[in-house]
């Protein structure tokens, strides 16, 4: 029995309570505060309510307000016609399970069918699909970090006891005045049928905030939705990492930066050899590659292509020392993906002109990779396809994270400030699509061999090339 309950100790402790602490003290995936100079994010769990938000969406509209709302399934499920007006009127309507139960007393499955099924009613009603996730009471298991690739978990850093009546306006007002700055996320209730809530608890909540957002707008604040918030602060962040790192236009490098690249290059050169992984023509490509088999699901491809198991394929590596001397001579994001834009669009025409009357790439179904510098790249003709859930999927982000630490100038900052956006995905593109677009017209026929490749059904979404520069994320 001693051992039971020590073994049944370890599980919880592993399942449930370290996520939740490392998410909560450390923001471990989860955005809970931002930077901003005038900007508070206001959301709203537990809605939607048949009177209540409708007098707080009323609320919002006179003070020209954006907010979040977190939604129970169940609840949005019988009043759809308040999340097509919380689109309607510029607010974001964001996932609080199907149910408010708490994770750790659900098995993963269960919490993923919960947010499953409120993602579906979100989408019927507002025509959107959701994209934040807060989970009930803020509790997170080991689980909802992998599970929820799509999602960006959202937290916050003021929460104010207003499900309960006896804490009153007066109270609750001076509680969220000293909340009253830029950046903060602000917990609130528009709902008051869930367990342990007061059902007239809005009443109080809709009253200290009429006095808080006048408070605020008296200062010059805004209160804008989750979306933007997140988007100030990855400026920000961006910004004090150029400041720091820019010294007479260039990155300082500490001696633990130099010593961590110097060992990591030396690594990716016993890799190349390893792997036998070459360079393309004479070595002044962004670009390394070997060709493999590759495995896995069957990836189907923009152009209707699909790459099988066991199809082989020119699997491409970005030449970390060219991509660590691209971020460390840029003095912003914009121009590092600049710079790295001119990079790839040279790097694919030398590609096709290295391959020209070799044999060894007779046969290939195309091009692939892995990496989380992939936003833009549809316009290179690539295909950017989600990484199956599972341990690889897991090692590649622990591996790609760890190397934009020691490659990029803001190192674990940079990280930090993007880690909602920074997910690895599949690139790929077939041979067909590579020939078309980057083969030079001078070269002559070779007599190209491919193997026989099936068509899937063309994909109704089209990808705007115009977006390539601001996408890109180093």
């Amino acid at each position: 029995m001693e051992n039971l309950l020590l073994w049944g100790f370890y599980l919880l402790t592993f399942y449930a309570f370290l996520p939740g602490f490392i998410s909560r003290t450390f923001g471990f995936r989860v955005f809970k505060k931002g930077r901003a100079e005038q900007e508070i994010a206001l959301t709203f769990d537990d809605g939607p309510d048949p009177v209540y938000t409708p007098m707080l969406l009323d609320l919002l509209q006179r003070f020209d307000a954006k907010a979040t709302f977190f939604v129970v399934g169940a609840n949005a499920e019988r009043h759809p016609e308040l999340l097509k007006r919380m689109k309607d009127e510029g607010h974001i309507v964001g996932i609080h399970n199907y149910v408010h139960k708490t994770n750790w007393l659900m098995r993963p499955s269960t919490v993923k069918k919960q947010i499953e099924r409120t993602s579906e009613i979100i989408e019927a009603a507002t025509g959107e699909r959701p994209i934040y996730y807060r989970p009930p009471w803020g509790i997170v298991n080991l689980f909802d970090f992998s599970n929820m690739g799509y999602l960006q978990i959202i937290l916050w850093s003021g929460m104010f006891g207003d499900w309960r009546n006896r804490v009153g306006a007066e109270r609750l007002t001076k509680r969220m005045m000293k909340k009253l700055r830029p950046g903060e996320v602000l917990l609130l209730h528009d709902c008051g049928t869930t367990f342990g809530a007061d059902h007239n608890a809005p009443v109080q909540m809709l009253a200290a905030l009429e006095a808080y957002m006048t408070a605020g707008r008296e200062r010059g604040y805004r209160f804008v939705a989750i979306d933007q918030l997140i988007a100030l602060t990855d400026n920000a962040c961006d910004k004090a990492v150029k400041r720091e790192a820019a010294v007479s236009g260039k990155a300082k490098i500490s001696m633990w930066k130099r010593a961590a690249i110097s060992l990591w290059i030396g690594w990716e050169k016993c890799f190349r050899v390893m792997f036998k992984v070459e360079r393309i023509g004479t070595g002044d490509s962004i670009f390394h590659y070997r060709i493999c088999p590759y495995h896995g699901e069957p990836l189907k491809l923009a152009d209707g292509r699909i790459i099988r198991n066991n199809d082989r394929v020119i699997e491409l590596h970005f030449d970390n020392r060219k991509l660590l001397h691209v971020m460390m001579n840029s003095r912003s994001v914009l121009q590092s993906a600049i710079q790295l834009i001119r990079e790839v669009e040279h790097s694919l025409p030398k590609l096709a002109v290295h391959m020209a009357g070799r044999k060894e790439f007779e046969g290939v179904s195309g091009l692939y990779g892995v990496s989380m510098i992939h936003r833009g790249s549809e316009s290179f003709g690539f295909s950017v396809l989600d990484l199956p859930k599972g341990l690889f999927n897991l090692l590649t982000r622990f591996y790609l994270r760890l190397l934009l630490r020691v490659l990029h100038p803001g190192g674990g900052k940079r990280v930090t400030s993007k880690k909602g956006t920074l997910i690895p995905r599949i690139i790929a593109m077939s041979m067909d699509e590579f020939h078309k677009r980057y083969d030079p017209p001078t070269t002559p026929d070779r007599h190209w061999t491919r193997p026989p490749v099936e068509l899937a059904p063309k994909p109704i979404r089209a990808y705007e090339a115009d977006k390539a520069a601001g996408e890109v994320t180093p």
